[in-house]
């Protein structure tokens, strides 16, 4: 990973975390709770988003030793339940899977412009619009930045997810789950995160998300 790969990564990972965590705020006031936008948080500017650990001290350790894999997180939107025009429960399933389903939505959009970019007859027929010679300085660019978008934006779904409490296939679990083992399971949310850090540190985390990314990575690139 050299400081170009640096370069390009880091906005891509931006666009990630914060259209994820704005997927969770938009459903989440769609659906009649409106804590994320009177906190601002409804917006595409990455400053209210930003977590030092998540969005900086994250990726940078990750940077540092040279991981296969770059990925982090944003500061989590506030969703308050209590203000859902719907069932609770159904309301946080839907906001939970918000933010994984932009991820994909995301990877998938940008596969797609990646592929385009690197076509020679769209190349042609797009240099002959604009009287164009070359397009090399300004393709390799996007076709560098397209493709870290797709890889990222596909570990930040797969990963968010996955089953664990606190991340996103965790809420949709619990809240899928008969609300009196979902009382008996919240009180142990809280060592989600631990979980998730010890599975990330002994590699088991890799072993479950890399087999699923690199299938997709092959079929959309």
């Amino acid at each position: 990973m050299n400081v170009v790969d640096i370069i390009f990564m880091i906005p891509a990972l931006l666009v990630a975390v914060i259209f994820h965590e704005v997927a969770h705020g938009y459903v989440a006031y769609r659906l009649g709770d409106d804590t994320a936008q009177r906190e601002g948080r409804l917006t595409l500017n990455p400053i209210p988003h930003i977590d030092p650990i998540g969005s900086i001290l994250l990726p940078a350790i990750l940077i540092l030793l040279k991981s296969p894999i770059l990925f982090g997180y944003a500061k989590p939107v506030p969703i308050n339940p209590y203000n859902f025009k719907i069932d609770m429960r159904k309301g946080m399933i839907m906001t939970s899977f918000a933010g994984p389903a932009v991820n994909f939505f995301l990877a998938f959009m940008f596969a797609g412009l990646y592929n385009l970019v690197r076509n020679e007859t769209f190349l042609k027929y797009f240099a002959s619009i604009f009287g164009l010679g070359s397009l090399e300085s300004v393709i390799i660019p996007l076709a560098i930045f397209f493709k870290y978008a797709v890889s990222i934006n596909l570990i930040l779904g797969i990963f968010n997810i996955l089953p664990i409490p606190p991340l996103d296939g965790g809420n949709i679990l619990l809240n899928i789950l008969p609300r009196e083992i979902q009382q008996k399971v919240e009180p142990y949310e809280q060592f989600g995160f631990i979980l998730v850090i010890i599975l990330l540190m002994t590699g088991i985390l890799g072993m479950v998300i890399l087999p699923i990314y690199s299938f997709f990575m092959s079929v959309l690139m």
